[in-house]
Parts: structure tokens; sequence; C-alpha cells
């Protein structure tokens, strides 16, 4: 099984931007009860300034403000600062969470959402972040992984990954050959246990749309259906994981 990461809890910095009062008040003590350092905004312009002048490692976000939409504030966040975006909306539709996504956020939590869930997200986009692993680069034929640059090349240029896409790659590149079950994906991308979510299959597809040079049949990332996910790049035998 792949290596969990000690959690970075104490005095990580997180602003919350939701203009619902009894929302700010309850993340606020729950988030500063396990010793974050946390930043309270009630619209899109406080949250942009809070970022500003304390930069941040997650963000908390609301898509309904009262000066500018979430889209927007996600979008001047990128900016400045690929920290991961956990988006908390009542906004249920599939299209408004793709767009939400695709501007750059990393997860999305609808409303109404149990506090725990909530803070284990939270902890999860930490460890990502904190997540040191192996680095170097895994080359292919048609594209290399740089984990330390933390980018996708192909040729001489960039491949543009959104956040949660380079996640889910730099967690296979670091495992060449092996298998990734789906459970440890969605608790490493989205902290999230259950494997009957479609959030990996979606992303899956963006993913190979980018990098497989044959999207519908699968080169470098093959799905094994009801176990997870092996990257294999040239050279790499496969092999599986030990329980």
């Amino acid at each position: 099984m792949i290596a969990d990461v000690s959690d970075t809890l104490t005095m990580s910095s997180i602003p919350v931007v939701d203009d619902e009062p009894a929302i700010l008040r309850t993340m606020g003590i729950n988030l500063r009860a396990r010793g974050y350092r946390v930043q309270l905004a009630a619209n899109g312009h406080q949250a942009l300034a809070s970022a500003e002048r304390y930069p941040p490692d997650v963000v908390v976000l609301d898509l309904g403000l009262p000066d500018m939409d979430g889209i927007e504030v996600i979008r001047r966040l990128r900016l400045r600062t690929e920290v991961p975006i956990i988006i908390l909306s009542a906004r249920t539709a599939e299209s408004e969470k793709v767009t939400a996504l695709d501007a750059g956020g990393n997860d999305y939590v609808s409303k109404p959402c149990g506090m725990d869930e909530l803070m284990a997200r939270v902890r999860a986009a930490l460890r990502a972040q904190a997540t040191a692993g192996r680095e170097g680069v895994v080359e292919t034929a048609d594209f290399s992984v740089d984990l330390a640059a933390r980018r996708v090349r192909r040729g001489e240029g960039d491949l543009h990954l959104t956040s949660t896409e380079w996640r889910i790659v730099e967690l296979l590149a670091r495992h060449p050959g092996e298998l990734v079950t789906q459970r440890e994906l969605l608790d490493h991308v989205w902290g999230l246990k259950d494997v009957k979510t479609n959030y990996l299959r979606v992303f899956m597809v963006a993913i190979r749309r980018k990098l497989e040079p044959d999207p519908a049949h699968p080169r470098y990332f093959v799905t094994e259906p009801g176990s997870g996910i092996r990257f294999v790049p040239e050279g790499v035998k496969a092999r599986t994981v030990k329980p």
C-alpha cells in the first residue's frame, strides 16, 4: 500500500470565504481548534486581500458571494497561487461543478456538509501539498513527468494540467508499474473513502485526452476494472501492490 504522509496542521493558513455568518463562525471555531490559522472573509474582495496578506495553504470558498461570483475568485487566485481550493457550495448542477473545477478548484463539497467530512478534505489537501515522495523525471515516448518541477512536458513545451489532474498524475508517476487502487486515489486527492464516486472517472478522461496518443485505447494510464489505475511508462514492468 502507499505510505501516508503526516498531517501538516499547526500554523497552516486557511482563508474561509462565505457570505453566511453562521458558516464562517462554525468553520472558524473548528479550524482554530485543530491548530490552523484562519482568516474569515464574507465576500470575494476580502478573500483576495486576505490571500495577498496571508499566503494560504488551503482555501475554502463558497461560490455565491455578494460582490463577485466565486468562479471569478478562483480565477484571480490562480493568477497568484496553486494552493488547493476546496469549493463549498449549495450549487448542485453538474455543469456548475465542472465549471468551478475547470476554473482551478481542486475539490467540490455540496452544502450542507458534515464538519468531519470537510475537515478530512482539508487534511487531504494539506497532505497533497506536503507530500515529498520520490523526485525526478519519469519519461514516456510522448511526454515526461517532472516531479520536482511539478510539470508535464511534451518536447520543449509544457502541457497544462489542472491542480487536481496534476495530483492524480503525480501519485501514479511516483509509483510506475504499480496498481494504485481507486480508494488510494480518492483518499490522496479528495480525502474520500467512497469508491462509488465518479470523480476519478471524470478526471481520468480529461487526463487521457491531454496525455495519451489515443485516449480511447490508453497506453500509459491503464484502468483495471474494479481495482484501480496503473501508470506504465516504457521499460517499467507492471507489478502488483502488496496488501
